[in-house]
Order: structure tokens, then C-alpha cells, then sequence
């Protein structure tokens, strides 16, 4: 990361589980750092049905950790997004090879390795039952934390 980073892109398959819930995750962490509060955090899918909600497992654990998915609506990355982020964060590897065709090599990163590790991808709770939804939430809750650190180290002072 050499630029300042105003903008991040979270990026999963569908834009309805994880990505959502990741976004929102961080969104809330910086808005509770006055130094990285200015920040924006969007999200997007590879393969997004457009103006879908959050899916219900993701929109129950959100609630139960305080976080608002309710006007959640999906969207398929495009190039402007990637154009417009300073930073996109992958849940997969696929979806980082996705986003370079797209333009956003040099800013685009598995969100597991942007993090500290250990790499590898997220996977997908879709469809699955409650206990899914909150084991991908504990994990994006320990990695946004370290994202939202990472980023507070490159702030300018």
C-alpha cells in the first residue's frame, strides 16, 4: 500500500453473504476511529444478481453484532468501482484474478493475506445454516480488525 486509501471495495461472489457483512464490519470499525472515519467502504459480487438484499443469514448476524444490512441492495462489480477504490479486498482467489482483469492489479488483495494471514480463501456460508453465518462473521470481525489496523499504521501523522 503506497497511496492513501479514501476508498475500499470488498469483493465476494454474489454480494449478498460475506461481502456484505465484511463491508459493514469495517465500515463500523473506522467510523469508531476518528483517524480513519473519513474512509468509505462499499462492496460488490463477480457473479451479484443486482439489487438483491443481503441474505438472511448474514442480515441475523449483522443484527446480533449491532450492524445494519437492511438496505443492502447487490451489485456486480464494474470497472469503475475498481477504477474508483484505492483498495479492494477479495474473499477468494478467483475473485482477486476477476478484479485484475477488471484494471485493479496493483490495488486488488486476498482479504486473508492483505491481514496478516494465514492466507487462504473464505468460504461461502450461502445456504448453510445459522452456526456458518456466525463462524464467517468471527473470522471477518478478526480480519477487518486487522485490516482497520493496517490501515491506521498508513495514515499519514
Amino acid at each position: 500500500m503506497t497511496a492513501q486509501v479514501t476508498q475500499v471495495l470488498v469483493v465476494c461472489s454474489g454480494n449478498t453473504c460475506r461481502s456484505p457483512l465484511a463491508a459493514a464490519i469495517l465500515a463500523d470499525l473506522l467510523a469508531a476511529d476518528a483517524a480513519l472515519a473519513a474512509l468509505t467502504v462499499s462492496s460488490a459480487g463477480t457473479g451479484a444478481r443486482e439489487g438483491a438484499p443481503a441474505s438472511e443469514g448474514s442480515y441475523l448476524i449483522a443484527l446480533e453484532r449491532g450492524l445494519d444490512l437492511s438496505a443492502h441492495r447487490s451489485q456486480q462489480v464494474s470497472g469503475d468501482m475498481v477504477r474508483e477504490a484505492d483498495l479492494i479486498l477479495t474473499m477468494s482467489e478467483a475473485h482477486a484474478r476477476r478484479i485484475a482483469e477488471l484494471g485493479g492489479a496493483g490495488k486488488v488483495h486476498l482479504l486473508t493475506s492483505f491481514a496478516g494471514g494465514p492466507s487462504g480463501d473464505i468460504p461461502d456460508p450461502f445456504g448453510q445454516d445459522v452456526a456458518a453465518y456466525r463462524e464467517t462473521a468471527d473470522r471477518l470481525e478478526l480480519l477487518m480488525a486487522r485490516v482497520a489496523a493496517r490501515l491506521r499504521r498508513a495514515q499519514p501523522t
